[in-house]
């Protein structure tokens, strides 16, 4: 048998506004399919990223995130940071890798990565 990735998908308080920021920062389409309960984001390439409400933020460190591979690390973390993002940190392996780690208007953290 085989698995295929259906969705990520993120705790939040907002689902709507928080799925919303996701589809126009990554050029996706939000569909609000519970009303103020869960957003999906159907991206042009990828699995589909959904935003469920829950009563509580999750505390601590994320245990998965996700990493982007734009074509300009440096140009795509500060429009991210511009459109309300909060950069984390940058992190460099070699000559060959480097990385930004940023947050989401709720704090869900991700990576653009590149060289």
């Amino acid at each position: 048998m085989a698995l295929n990735v259906e969705m990520i998908t993120f705790d939040c308080s907002n689902p709507a506004q928080l799925g919303g920021w996701w589809a126009e920062q990554f050029g996706g389409t939000a569909q609000e399919l519970l009303a103020g309960e869960f957003t999906v984001v159907n991206l042009p390439e990828g699995p589909r990223l959904g935003f469920q409400k829950v009563p509580d933020p999750t505390p601590g460190k994320n245990r998965v995130h996700l990493d982007f591979g734009p074509a300009d690390v440096d140009a795509e973390a500060l429009r991210l940071t511009a459109a309300g993002a909060t950069e984390l940190g940058r992190h460099k392996f070699g000559d060959n890798l480097r990385w930004v780690v940023l947050a989401d208007p709720e704090g869900n953290v991700f990576c653009v990565v590149g060289q």
